[in-house]
């Protein structure tokens, strides 16, 4: 019996031993976290509310400095001058200057709108992106004879494609069904969107009118977004998680202002033990009493001025309240978790890099540009870039533009984004000079690095070296003599850990 009861016991304390070491601490329903009570949304359920966030984050990119510089760091991190293509796939000279020749020919008029060129197309496609959580580029196939390659892009915003759940539509195929906008095959491919004909906020409101939605093939639509969860069909503005703390910081800002301009306009009262005269003449001087439009008595103060009180007077000051002492910590702590909230450096995003060290921010940067480049290779380039590169040259092969032979070489390009300019310009010049001699990397990739083509900077090095031979040149010092052989700095300055001022 006795042994029994302590098997029973022993199982018990085994069990509840178990149970706490087994748990996490963020599971719990103590007291730190009986409060919080997260819904468990799917990853589009979460995404419901996406058209707010998204019309509050156009209104702090117009309104509040953070939302509008943090935007436009991004897109000149992410496109620079824009992303090009390199064909370096096709080995025949002539049929390569022939693709590129026509390629930047067509970037001139790529813009469906008549408004923008290619990469300035890509530009905006990120700021939308990047604003409003998702942006969409139709197709557009022209007319043969309209265009030396007839096709253009056509940008939509996010607003075009509604945020329609249902299984029963117009025309919807049998056991497709639309969820946000997007319609789905029974294996849950995108096989069309359900798009706007115009912007909907400048024809209608509320309920979705059926006969403005058209469909159109997923193959002729471009989504550009980032998904943050598996199965996540749209996507949310870059500023979601500081929309709420960029507001309080406005409002905070506009507060302190408030009480400066409550500062400046400070009152001095004067107290008299007798009463002014019905007349308008003080009593006590003998002269007259000036008065304001609402009949109050005034006296007016004068720079430099030193007044004797009479015998009766007494001056009392408004004491109103200054900006608190703290004010300017306050707000760099604020901007450092909006500048994390978006993904930025504060020094990029603010321009403050007062104390900051050399080496320091090249830790910052280079940390950077490694998203940056997550993001290249990631969303713009083959959500966009790429998929636009494809359709270009069916339609091009198609008119008789490029020949068949080439087509799948013209396809597999090389995206070249646009160089890095140096943090360090000696340093790293020389750094590379070291990696390419010890034979770590090739010249090619250097200077594809810096955004150039490595055949056309050959190219013009040789015309260089052409032209100075038949002027009589000096002739440029051979690669290797630049600079020291170990890489160092010829400046007394070395890596300077100095902070910037």
């Amino acid at each position: 019996m006795f042994d029994r009861i302590r098997s029973t016991v022993t199982r018990a304390i085994s069990s509840a031993v178990t149970s706490i070491v087994a748990q996490y601490d963020a599971g719990g329903t103590g007291r730190r976290m009986r409060g919080w009570r997260p819904p468990s949304s799917g990853p589009n359920r979460a995404t419901s509310q996406a058209p707010k966030v998204r019309d509050r984050a156009r209104d702090a990119a117009r309104n509040d400095w953070t939302a509008s510089a943090g935007g436009q760091r991004w897109v000149t991190n992410l496109i620079g001058t824009g992303i090009v293509p390199r064909a370096k796939r096709i080995t025949n000279k002539a049929q390569k200057q022939l693709a590129a020749d026509l390629w930047d020919r067509w970037t001139k008029q790529s813009d469906a709108d008549c408004v923008l060129n290619f990469y300035a197309q890509e530009a905006m496609a990120t700021r939308a992106w990047l604003e409003s959580g998702e942006v969409f580029a139709r197709l557009r196939w022209r007319r043969k004879g309209s265009m030396e390659v007839p096709i253009q892009v056509q940008l939509i915003e996010a607003d075009f494609v509604p945020q329609l759940d249902t299984e029963t539509w117009p025309s919807l195929p049998v056991g497709n069904k639309i969820r946000q906008g997007i319609e789905l095959d029974r294996l849950g491919a995108r096989v069309a969107y359900w798009i706007y004909k115009a912007h909907p906020t400048d024809f209608m409101a509320g309920n979705i009118d059926k006969s403005q939605l058209i469909r159109v093939p997923a193959d002729e639509i471009l989504h550009i977004f980032e998904p943050k969860r598996p199965g996540q069909l749209r996507g949310v503005s870059e500023f979601a998680s500081v929309l709420a703390r960029l507001r309080n910081v406005a409002d905070f800002d506009d507060a302190v202002l408030e009480r400066q301009k409550l500062a400046n306009l400070f009152t001095a009262f004067i107290e008299k033990q007798y009463p002014t005269s019905p007349d308008g003449i003080d009593p006590m001087t003998g002269t007259a009493i000036n008065y304001e439009t609402d009949g109050t008595p005034v006296a007016a103060l004068q720079p430099g001025m030193s007044q004797e009180l009479l015998p009766g007077e007494k001056v009392t000051f408004s004491n109103p309240p200054g900006a608190s002492a703290t004010y300017a910590e306050y707000m760099r702590t604020q901007h450092l978790a909006n500048a994390a909230g978006q993904n930025l450096p504060y020094e990029l995003l603010s321009g403050d890099i007062i104390n900051v060290s050399d080496r320091t921010l090249r830790v910052i940067i280079q940390e950077f540009r490694r998203h940056v480049e997550q993001r290249q290779w990631h969303v713009i380039i083959p959500m966009f870039c790429q998929r636009v590169r494809e359709a270009w040259v069916d339609q091009a092969v198609l008119v008789g533009a490029l020949p068949r032979s080439i087509a799948d070489d013209a396809k597999a390009v090389e995206w070249a984004p646009h160089g890095w300019q140096y943090i360090h310009p000696v340093q790293d010049v020389q750094g590379k000079q070291l990696e390419v001699n010890a034979g770590f990397r090739s010249r090619s990739s250097v200077i594809a690095e810096r955004g150039d083509d490595p055949e056309q900077v050959d190219a013009e090095r040789q015309a260089d070296m052409k032209r100075a031979e038949e002027l009589g040149l000096p002739t440029a010092p051979k690669p290797g003599a630049a600079g020291p052989a170990d890489g160092t700095s010829a400046g007394p300055n070395n890596d300077s850990n100095k902070p910037t001022k």
